[in-house]
């Protein structure tokens, strides 16, 4: 679920999810305006895939894990080399 096989297209990954947000995080963002944005991006078609807010924070961890993202001083995401 993590990582795309052959029967799990990258887009329902995490890992393909988590590149997904990563698009969105070039200004730092609250974790609730990201969740807000997948979700609008879901209701309009945009990410084809449907994820649980569990799958959500699940792909927040990872990306914070492999030094994606971080938290800046305001408490909001961003981009660890930002």
């Amino acid at each position: 679920m993590i990582l795309p096989k052959k029967q799990l297209p990258l887009n329902e990954s995490l890992f393909g999810f988590g590149a997904f947000l990563l698009e969105h995080i070039g200004t730092p963002i609250s974790m609730d305006d990201l969740w807000e944005y997948y979700k609008n991006s879901y209701d309009t078609q945009k990410y084809p895939v449907k994820f649980s807010f569990d799958q959500f924070i699940m792909t927040l961890d990872y990306l914070y894990i492999i030094g994606a993202i971080k938290e800046n001083e305001r408490g909001l995401l961003c981009y660890e080399a930002a």
